[in-house]
């Protein structure tokens, strides 16, 4: 019996079960600090039904932190006297991101805002993706709403951090964001219109990207 116990303890599946319990879970590697010196974003090019020219703004957080997409005329509807495209609308941003020398950065989590108004039997989807030029598009991340429904609405992109994308260390990389507004009439009445929007009380919405920073290899 003594025999078989130690050859138990010295196989491989033993040993790995003795380990694991031994040593304590690993925690997520904690955010590194955020450079110090400014960040600058600047949108290349905005595309989409969702965004006409001179209706989209971008700002920096003072602490690198984060950076916000406004926008100011993001409306999906259907229903009523509703143009028959406006079911769905869409926006591109590519974005010029200049982070100071020897860092990286990651979309760490995104936060969309805006307001619902859904006819019983109606339906609407928030989606959103995010890539880097030369990269593979990723997929998109669905956000699902149904009527009845009369309020604002609140959906957030988080990415654990062994997910993250970071942009490529010394190559400059735009950076691309695709989001999308769909609206369904579903069983509602097609009299009655329903719609979605990416804005607040004041007409804009504050899309909030916050970023994660970590050091290049040899800095």
């Amino acid at each position: 019996m003594a025999r078989g116990l130690l050859r138990y303890l010295l196989s491989g599946g033993a040993l790995a079960a003795l380990l694991t319990m031994a040593l304590p879970a690993q925690a997520a590697p904690a955010f590194e600090n955020p450079p110090p010196d400014k960040i600058v974003i600047k949108v290349a090019t905005v595309n989409g039904s969702g965004c006409p020219q001179g209706t989209t703004a971008v700002a920096v957080s003072e602490d690198n932190t984060a950076f916000t997409v406004t926008y100011s005329d993001y409306l999906a509807q259907v229903g009523g006297n509703s143009d028959p495209t406006a079911f769905r609308k869409n926006c591109q941003l590519n974005l010029v991101v200049h982070v100071p020398q020897g860092f990286t950065y990651a979309i760490a989590s995104a936060d969309y805002r805006g307001f619902a108004a859904l006819q019983p039997g109606a339906s609407a989807i928030q989606r959103a993706s995010y890539y880097f030029q030369g990269s593979p598009n990723t997929q998109f991340r669905n956000h699902s709403y149904s009527g009845p429904l009369n309020d604002n609405w609140q959906a957030t992109d988080s990415t654990d951090w062994a997910q993250l994308v970071w942009a490529p260390c010394g190559v400059q990389r735009n950076f691309n964001i695709n989001t999308e507004l769909r609206v369904s009439a579903g069983t509602s009445s097609p009299d009655k219109v329903s719609f979605m929007t990416m804005d607040s009380t004041d007409g804009d919405i504050s899309t909030v990207y916050h970023l994660a920073w970590k050091e290049c290899p040899g800095r």
